[in-house]
This record gives structure tokens, C-alpha cells and sequence, in this order.
């Protein structure tokens, strides 16, 4: 008997509820430069993006590790479209939870 298929909200990882999130997890999630590159294209691309297709000077396997970072600091939701996982920026449940701070972010950024 084969054994039965899955579907993708099976394979959509762990994510806490954001009200459970605290700044200081929020901050030291973002004092790393590729976590903040890995948020500022999400915020520019106003889209969903897969791992792959956000460019990063680090290896797959850190990459992977900062991505989970943001995960458990509330900042991303990831899940599966195919093969590939697709990040979220969960931004209007961040906007909320933390007024400013993303777009504060990204400015900053911006400016160089």
C-alpha cells in the first residue's frame, strides 16, 4: 500500500504567536546583517520569496540558520510551494505588535 501523500500545510514549520515575541528577541534576531539583508528584500519585494531566490554571501547551511532565526523570532513565515520554502514577511502582524520598527528598519538600511 503506497503511503499517502502529504500535503503542504504538513510541511509548514513551527511559528510562534506573535504576542508571545519580545523586543529583545525581535532585536537580536535583526543585529545580524544577513538576517536584516534577509528582511529588507522581503519588505521591498511586497512578496513572498523562496530561500534561493534572495541572494546572500553566506553558505546554504547559514543561510538556512538565519532563516530559522527569523522564524523564531516571529519575523518570517515559512512554508512549502513544491519543493521550495517560501518566506513571508509577516508584516501587518508586525506592525501591530511593533509599530515602526520594519519600516524603521529598512530606511535605515536604505540609507546606506
Amino acid at each position: 500500500m503506497a503511503a499517502p501523500r502529504r500535503s503542504g500545510r504538513e510541511r509548514v514549520p513551527p511559528h510562534p504567536d506573535i504576542q508571545t515575541i519580545s523586543l529583545q528577541q525581535v532585536l537580536e534576531a535583526l543585529v545580524d546583517p544577513v538576517r536584516r539583508r534577509i528582511v529588507s528584500e522581503l519588505y521591498a519585494a511586497r512578496q513572498d520569496l523562496a530561500c534561493g531566490t534572495i541572494e546572500l554571501p553566506v553558505s546554504k547551511s547559514t543561510a538556512t540558520h538565519h532563516f530559522h532565526v527569523l522564524r523564531e523570532a516571529g519575523l518570517i513565515r515559512q512554508y512549502y510551494l513544491g519543493t521550495s520554502r517560501m518566506n513571508a514577511l509577516r508584516r501587518d502582524e508586525f506592525d501591530e505588535a511593533f509599530p515602526g520598527l520594519l519600516s524603521a528598519l529598512v530606511a535605515v538600511r536604505d540609507r546606506g
